[in-house]
């Protein structure tokens, strides 16, 4: 199966990082629909469709899925007012917008990045995913450690604490995943990977590999959704509770 993407679509994606500004960008939208976004929705159909062998919890739709190119700056010193990649994430149903664990895939002028996990859990979310750990433990071990999972991202990475965090033995046999603060499974690809005829099929097999950790991490997580009522003015403290 062919890949989406073309040597167009790299060559926009380079050009573009050469001229982050609005107003070339604006001039040359329809190349950037018609080589970026249009290949990237065409992925998104695909994978609806395989979604449904392997990950069917997961929302694969481009108005939920693919990520807008413009950046918020309001609270960055990298002014830069476009992304210069195109990339669309894949969270489960059910969970509040922007919630949870999930996949993610993202193609660079010079990189593709494949995977999933969690990279930004709040305070409640990152207490509760360590209490799942600790109590399910050796889970997680087994998870990252599997042949599927080594041979496609080596090992579970993302920032760890540098000591086992408060509240657990320090020889806690789960203390190396208790130091955790993100939980990520991914591999790192050539940008000309994205052209090559084997990008579906490796697409799919990474996100295959990445699964059993998103569900281990959204477990404790979904439990926590269910106890909530679910009026639109509860979702919005929720929300503000967990910032």
């Amino acid at each position: 199966m062919s890949s989406p993407f073309t040597r167009k679509t790299l060559a926009f994606l380079r050009a573009l990082k050469r001229n982050n500004d609005r107003e070339w960008f604006r001039a040359r939208k329809d190349q950037w629909e018609q080589h970026v976004r249009a290949p990237m929705i065409t992925l998104l159909q695909r994978l609806a469709v395989d979604f449904h062998t392997f990950g069917p919890e997961f929302v694969c739709d481009p108005k939920v899925s693919l990520l807008r190119i413009y950046r918020d700056t309001r609270f960055s010193d990298n002014k830069a007012p476009l992304k210069t990649h195109v990339a669309a994430r894949f969270l489960v149903r059910g969970f509040p917008r922007n919630e949870g664990a999930g996949l993610y895939i993202e193609v660079a002028p010079d990189w593709v990045w494949i995977g999933g996990g969690m990279y930004m859990p709040s305070s409640a979310d990152l207490y509760s995913i360590r209490e799942h750990i600790a109590s399910t433990y050796p889970r997680i071990h087994r998870i990252a450690t599997a042949p599927t999972f080594t041979k496609t991202f080596g090992e579970l990475t993302g920032d760890r604490l540098t000591r086992v965090p408060r509240g657990y033995l320090k020889d806690h046999p789960a203390a190396h995943y208790l130091q955790h603060k993100q939980f990520i499974a991914g591999r790192e690809l050539d940008a000309g990977f994205a052209t090559s005829r084997g990008f579906y099929p490796e697409v799919v097999r990474t996100f295959k590999a990445a699964v059993p950790l998103v569900r281990f991490l959204n477990t404790p997580l979904q439990n926590m959704v269910r106890a909530i009522p679910v009026s639109a003015g509860e979702w919005k403290q929720r929300s503000a509770w967990t910032q």
